[in-house]
């Protein structure tokens, strides 16, 4: 009964952003710039400049292109579509002229609530973490053409998301056993109405974001 009522509640909250839903009172805890990213119920479109580096070895390769990940590339300009229907959001990202989109959702169940993320055949079960005026992405689970995977094999990594010079900032790193690094991105964004009208260019990238080592 308990599963049912709490499912209910959910489904109530379909309404509500999606990060908002799976967060409950911990949204309130996220930097403006990241909540702002996060918040929405109909459209929005982010733009801003990444540093991209896809692992080397054949497996790696192959995951990365399974997945839709962008190739290697250093101050590529990004432009990420976020579009909410029906209780999921579907991110387009272009990375140069490299697309590459995913469907995210809600998975998991009222007491322990997470983000569901398809890419390509794989899903992946995160939960989100928030520490240190950052949100984490924690993988819970994986899925691999809908049938559940071992978590000993399931792709890891440091994800997470903080704003940092007044922008939001993000940063993707994902590896798995016998595999090492699939791929690491890292980057800021702005939402397009932060653009100046009068130039409808996107802000200077400050020095120390520039191109440099990935963390």
């Amino acid at each position: 009964m308990t599963d049912r009522r709490g499912n209910a509640q959910l489904e109530l909250r379909v309404g509500t952003p999606l990060y908002r839903r799976l967060l409950g009172a911990d949204w309130h805890r996220l930097p403006p710039c990241v909540a702002a990213l996060h918040d929405v119920s109909d459209e929005l479109t982010a733009h801003g400049r990444a540093d991209i580096e896809r692992g080397r070895g054949w497996l790696a390769r192959l995951a990365a292109t399974l997945a839709g990940f962008p190739r290697t590339a250093a101050e590529t300009d990004v432009e990420v579509h976020f579009l909410a229907r029906d209780g999921i959001e579907i991110w387009t990202r272009r990375f140069g002229g490299k697309v590459f989109r995913s469907v995210q959702m809600a998975g998991g169940n009222a007491e322990a609530p997470l983000l569901a993320e398809d890419l390509g055949p794989f899903r992946i079960l995160m939960a989100l973490v928030v520490e240190d005026g950052r949100l984490l992405l924690q993988v819970r689970g994986w899925r691999f053409l809908g049938l559940p995977m071992p978590m000993a094999l399931a792709p890891g990594g440091t994800v997470h998301e903080e704003e940092r010079d007044g922008r939001f900032r993000f940063h993707v790193e994902v590896r798995a056993p016998l595999v090492g690094l699939i791929v690491r991105y890292r980057g800021w964004l702005v939402p397009t109405a932060a653009l100046s009208p009068e130039t409808d260019q996107l802000p200077a990238m400050p020095s120390s974001s520039a191109s440099s080592a990935f963390r």
